[in-house]
């Protein structure tokens, strides 16, 4: 049992590791700190109040929502209130009995409260009402019926507006855990698979990445997070994925690719993140959507390949089992780019191809397959 516990221990403390030297998480969130941002900067977050309230948490923006309908109405009672006394309309002001109050059965700061609630929402009990004897008091009504409906937009627009939330819809795009380097059409490639959990499609999705890695320059500066372009594509091109079912992105290594120089027995010694962006247009809501992911080294596999996903059946439809989204196989790869390049034969071993237990053959009849002449 204690070395089970220390078992997770470890694992979880590599984990934590792992996630402090990422850039990017494995579900898109930026691993990064702004420091010594001069005091003024701040006040930007303020002019652009809309994006910062839609960007807090929930929790602040259900506290946002509650205090800006209780903190108006308590505000309003105590207008209401000051309108009350100043007309003595107080109980302990003791009006005549022949007295005309400004509001009926406004009486003390609680029923002021009260009333200020049912004319911000519309509420109107008919117990307690404006009279025409004080001016100021139906001004006041106009002012809170206008304020009370401005901060019912607001409020609604919020809301709305973190409801649908393009990075809600990157929520249903998934990345393979790893990524895996293996032959595909005669060329060392890098494969990722991405999958869309939703039938409704993305629209003109574009998928491309960036590398990673500390440099230095041939004038000696170092320079961190150096980025490098890194191409993605599927057999049918990069623009315009038609991405109904899960795909298979692939970046060829050749003498351009930064991955050129590493083998299999260097790449995970090497020191980079290799930063995947998939952008696309949500067919239902039309918001435009990026879905982000990162791959380390040691989430790299050197002589794999996916399993397949995608079946027929008997009855025509197509089929994509998850339970292989991320499950890999050992298959022949070159060594490394040189190998394959210089027509070594030398590669990883295991098997030369891949079984998918899940295809159903369709039985085509000799005669159906006849042709006539």
């Amino acid at each position: 049992m204690l070395r089970y516990f220390q078992k997770c221990l470890r694992k979880q403390l590599a984990e934590h590791q792992v996630r402090k030297t990422r850039l990017v998480s494995k579900d898109g969130r930026c691993n990064i700190e702004f420091g010594n941002v001069e005091y003024h900067s701040h006040f930007a977050l303020l002019k652009d109040f809309w994006n910062t309230i839609v960007e807090i948490r929930w929790r602040y923006v259900l506290f946002i929502f509650v205090a800006s309908f209780t903190g108006s109405w308590f505000l309003f009672g105590l207008l209401w209130y000051g309108i009350a006394m100043s007309n003595g309309d107080l109980t302990e002001q003791n009006p005549p009995s022949n007295h005309t109050p400004c509001v009926i059965n406004v009486y003390g700061l609680t029923t002021a409260f009260l009333f200020s609630l049912e004319t911000q929402t519309t509420i109107g009990y008919g117990y307690r009402a404006t009279t025409d004897h004080c001016a100021l008091a139906v001004t006041l009504v106009i002012i809170q019926a206008v304020v009370g409906a401005i901060i019912n937009c607001f409020m609604c627009g919020i809301i709305l507006s973190k409801i649908s939330l393009p990075k809600k819809r990157a929520k249903t795009i998934n990345f393979s855990r790893t990524a895996v380097i293996s032959k595909k059409a005669g060329k060392l490639c890098l494969l990722i698979r991405v999958a869309n959990l939703r039938k409704t499609l993305l629209i003109g999705s574009q998928i491309y990445g960036k590398l990673l890695r500390t440099t230095v320059t041939p004038e000696g500066e170092t320079v961190i997070l150096d980025q490098v372009n890194i191409d993605f594509m599927v057999d049918a091109g990069k623009d315009n994925l038609f991405f109904v079912c899960p795909l298979t992105l692939y970046h060829v290594i050749d003498k351009t690719s930064p991955f050129f120089e590493m083998s299999e027995d260097t790449i995970s010694k090497q020191d980079f993140e290799l930063v995947v962006f998939l952008d696309g247009t949500a067919e239902n809501t039309s918001s435009t959507c990026q879905v982000r992911t990162s791959f380390i080294p040691m989430e790299i596999q050197w002589g794999y390949s996916f399993l397949p996903i995608v079946s027929r059946t008997k009855e025509g439809k197509y089929r994509v089992d998850f339970s292989n989204f991320h499950k890999t196989a050992l298959v022949p790869t070159p060594h490394c780019a040189y190998c394959l390049d210089n027509g070594d034969r030398h590669s990883t071993g295991g098997k030369k191809g891949i079984d998918n237990p899940g295809f159903e053959a369709i039985v085509v009849s000799e005669a159906a397959a006849a042709t006539k002449m």
